[in-house]
């Protein structure tokens, strides 16, 4: 009656419509858990200003920072890495929002628990804090650790720390 092509369709289109429906149970059933399993960070602050200098008509600072994180609550079994990186904000004339990229790690989730667990001090960053004019002497910066959720199905996640935990300093008038 029917052809060994029209079965073997029909066998491959009902296995891939389970597929299909387990992934997407997959991922609802973790969707809110970003939300509630955040990293615990204890501490994130300015540890030494390495330098504030004009380069090529633009600001530039180098700094090191000391964190200490624990990234273990963000992780379930549909976790495949967290993306961490540390942020520095501030506001200028030109530009009212500016958010800066110094630092970043991929945390696996097969990696060990203890590499879920950040405890460094005087860490240097690894991207300049660079404005794209000559305002950034003299101001406010805050410091936040943020992630990306990065699961084997589903959504990806942003998350950040609590704003009320931020770090903030202000950087010196002149050059050094």
């Amino acid at each position: 009656m029917h052809t060994v092509w029209v079965r073997l369709n029909a066998v491959v289109f009902f296995g891939l419509s389970v597929l299909l429906s387990l992934s997407i149970l997959a991922a609802v059933s973790k969707f809110g858990h970003s939300y509630y399993h955040k990293p615990v960070v204890s501490r994130l602050k300015l540890n030494k200003l390495r330098s504030l200098k004009s380069h090529g008509g633009v600001d530039r600072a180098l700094l090191s920072f000391d964190l200490h994180v624990d990234l273990t609550p963000a992780f379930h079994w549909n976790i495949k890495q967290l993306f961490v990186y540390v942020v520095a904000s501030y506001t200028t004339d030109q530009n009212p929002n500016n958010e800066i990229v110094l630092w970043d790690k991929i945390v696996e989730a097969t990696d060990s628990p203890e590499a879920k667990i950040i405890k460094q001090d005087n860490i240097f960053v690894k991207y300049a804090l660079i404005d794209h004019g000559d305002e950034l002497r003299g101001k406010d910066i805050k410091l936040q650790l943020m992630w990306d959720h990065m699961p084997l199905t589903g959504a990806l996640f942003k998350g950040e720390q609590d704003p009320s935990s931020l770090t903030e300093f202000t950087l010196p008038i002149d050059y050094r």
